[in-house]
């Protein structure tokens, strides 16, 4: 990370490591281990960004009340957090409570392609149990109110003497319409209030988008009063993991049926989980204009809040070449784009790219990765080597921006061996 250049590094805690049982007794070697790894990178000038939860629900609270559909998870995850605070908050500046709520409820709970895999036919595949009409917003709703307890309680027991800041993670494409129809443009509107708005507008008003009360009925939960107060400004920024763009195309015949999963509530035809551009209307289009297009959303329809783009990279095939000239592409296009909607107006803190070394990635397992580092995975030692890519973002972080196209004149001057290690 030092020979990166990195001023932050951001990483998650396993509740299940710190907590084994979910609740009550913190492991101490649990403790250790992430004190440890705080102390290392403030040692060295890096900012530790913590993640309370990655899709990693401990399964003894799967097992005794079934996890996020369950309120009583509100009580627990609240108490974690106020574990993590007590014993990191000496540190640790900047906390995200939920990683990617809005994805986690519905690969979790709709199409079953997350942890814990629940669906119902024919929303999911090999769905054995489930129900992928009415559990993702059941979860998404006890992960908002999760959330909003746990700031409650920073802002009560620590935010005064730790000033650290507490936010909420979200998964966005940028959504475009298919067509310049009035139909594909409120298609559009719609999907964007589903998947952005679900967790945004509460955040922000105090309560869901029309449109999703509208469409979901009863089978989203209905925000109290108390909730709505609980949950209304109840973050320090959001988190936004940020890929790719996504075209829109109304459907209303999804909305004529019988049962509807969250994708059928919205009326039109998208491929939300998808990490690659679904349909390119024009060879010239840049990709990263998706980034400046949720920027701006944010800005315009949010009151345009602290943002940190937590998630942004490119996975490529894991094949074992060091040159991801593709990859320096993607990280230049994305973050000059970045750079312009800050000049705009755009309210970004912070920017992490993903991910630091190539990892087991969600979707894709080993065959893929999106890392600066390679990870040779059949040697015992897992060394790792540095990428294109490293060189190319070490370089930008000293202030040297160089275009893709001058990388063969360059990269044995500036940037050295593609080939170099990286420190083991």
């Amino acid at each position: 990370m030092v020979d990166t250049g990195l001023e932050a590094y951001r990483f998650s805690v396993s509740w299940s490591r710190l907590i084994p049982n979910g609740r009550g007794h913190v492991n101490p070697k649990g403790l250790e281990y992430y004190n440890n790894l705080i102390n290392e990178l403030l040692k060295r000038g890096i900012q530790p960004h913590v993640t309370l939860l990655h899709l990693d629900t401990p399964q003894v609270l799967e097992d005794e009340y079934g996890g996020w559909l369950s309120r009583k998870i509100v009580k627990d995850f609240t108490a974690y957090a106020d574990v993590c605070f007590k014993e990191f908050g000496d540190r640790v500046l900047y906390w995200t409570t939920i990683n990617e709520g809005n994805i986690f409820a519905i690969g979790g709970y709709d199409n079953g392609l997350a942890p814990p895999g629940r669906c119902s036919f024919p929303f999911g595949q090999m769905c054995t149990e489930g129900d992928s009409v009415t559990e993702p917003y059941i979860a998404g709703h006890n992960m908002l109110l999760a959330h909003s307890s746990a700031v409650k309680l920073y802002y009560k027991k620590y935010k005064a003497v730790q000033h650290g800041f507490v936010g909420l993670n979200i998964y966005s494409s940028w959504f475009s319409p298919y067509s310049n129809a009035t139909e594909d443009v409120t298609a559009t509107q719609r999907v964007i209030d589903f998947y952005i708005g679900w967790f945004m507008h509460p955040m922000v008003f105090g309560d869901y988008p029309d449109i999703v009360k509208k469409n979901a009925g009863s089978k989203i939960p209905v925000l109290t009063p108390r909730e709505s107060k609980l949950i209304k400004g109840a973050f320090d920024f959001i988190g936004l993991n940020h890929y790719n763009l996504v075209y829109v195309k109304d459907n209303p015949s999804s909305f004529e049926m019988n049962v509807r999963d969250i994708t059928a509530d919205t009326a039109a035809i998208h491929h939300f989980l998808s990490w690659l551009i679904t349909i390119l209307l024009a060879q010239n289009d840049d990709p990263s204009s998706s980034l400046s297009g949720i920027l701006e959303y944010l800005k315009t329809a949010y009151g345009n809040p602290p943002t940190y783009i937590h998630e942004n990279g490119q996975r490529t095939e894991r094949n074992g070449t060091l040159y991801d000239i593709s990859r320096v592409k993607y990280l230049h296009s994305y973050i000059g784009t970045l750079l312009e909607a800050i000049k705009n107006g755009s309210n970004t803190k912070g920017y992490f790219q993903w991910s630091f070394l190539d990892g087991l990635e969600l979707f894709g397992g080993y065959e893929t990765g999106s890392g600066l580092y390679y990870v040779d995975l059949d040697d015992k030692q897992l060394r790792r080597y540095r990428k294109l890519s490293a060189d190319w973002y070490y370089n930008f972080l000293e202030g040297r921006t160089i275009r893709p196209d001058e990388i063969t004149e360059v990269e044995t001057g500036v940037f050295g061996s593609s080939t170099s290690k990286a420190s083991e």
